[in-house]
């Protein structure tokens, strides 16, 4: 691949992606580049990076730049934020994808697991969206996409951290979107549903949980689809699909003990 200016080549702005290599991150960057934005990609994997980088640099001609960086480990946020300087890439868009869950009860589940899943899903996240705020708000313009889940409406037993993760990251995405209004940086939180991808493997979920057989679930392609939409239209929640709307909204009125109770059963199997 040719080491060209990120700045020269596609000419609808930077887009850095989070958990690119995978599920609804892999989506996002079909979608981008498509749409001929120059792409930054984040993931673990260096070689499934630079693969996709190839193909889609070749396929939409574009220019995409890779970081193989662990967002589990303490100082990843910043390490790849001195690496865009480095670079010289300015970010115009952020998409915080990255994220994992685990099923079981909590008291099984490795504490490691845990907390490493905090760095992921909250402490990545919001150190990202910091340190990237700062220069879209000094030139006035820049767009951030915040992935969490339906999760976030409810407690969720069985994934008790990996809910609680997510609703953190809605509750900072609209308060963050409400600080900055007026500024021209929009922040937009989607919150999918369950969605056939790679997340339910990681997990160690299996495919016969409930949850997973429902008439919520969705593709990776239309729901990344979906929070392409929002957030080129600066809404502040998208919620992909019918019955997942109608889920985040009715659970506002049930009792929490009985949305747990709701949650767990989803999670059991068949």
């Amino acid at each position: 691949m040719k080491n060209l200016n990120i700045n020269s080549v596609g000419n609808a702005g930077n887009v850095l992606i989070t958990g690119a290599s995978s599920g609804i991150g892999l989506e996002f960057a079909h979608i981008f580049a498509k749409e001929k934005y120059n792409l930054l990609l984040i993931a673990r994997s260096e070689d499934k990076l630079q693969h996709l980088a190839n193909e889609l640099s070749e396929k939409y001609k574009i220019n995409c730049k890779i970081i193989a960086c662990d967002l589990a480990k303490i100082g990843a946020a910043q390490e790849i934020y001195k690496r865009t300087k480095t670079l010289g890439i300015k970010v115009d868009i952020l998409v915080n994808n990255a994220g994992f869950g685990a099923h079981g009860f909590f008291k099984n589940i490795d504490l490691k697991t845990e907390t490493e899943m905090i760095q992921v899903n909250i402490t990545s996240l919001t150190e990202l969206t910091k340190l990237f705020l700062t220069p879209m708000l000094e030139k006035g313009s820049g767009k951030i996409l915040n992935v969490a889940s339906t999760a976030a409406y409810q407690p969720g037993p069985l994934m008790a951290v990996y809910y609680a993760t997510k609703a953190y990251v809605l509750s900072f995405s609209e308060a963050l979107a409400n600080e900055l209004a007026d500024s021209g940086v929009s922040v937009t939180v989607l919150c999918p549903g369950p969605t056939q991808s790679g997340f339910q493997a990681a997990a160690q979920m299996g495919n016969d949980l409930k949850l997973f057989h429902s008439t919520m679930t969705a593709d990776s392609s239309t729901v990344a689809y979906a929070g392409y939409k929002g957030l080129l239209s600066s809404q502040r929640v998208v919620i992909p699909g019918v019955s997942n709307k109608i889920g985040t909204y009715s659970v506002k009125f049930l009792p929490r003990s009985f949305a747990a109770s709701v949650a767990r059963w989803l999670q059991e199997k068949r």
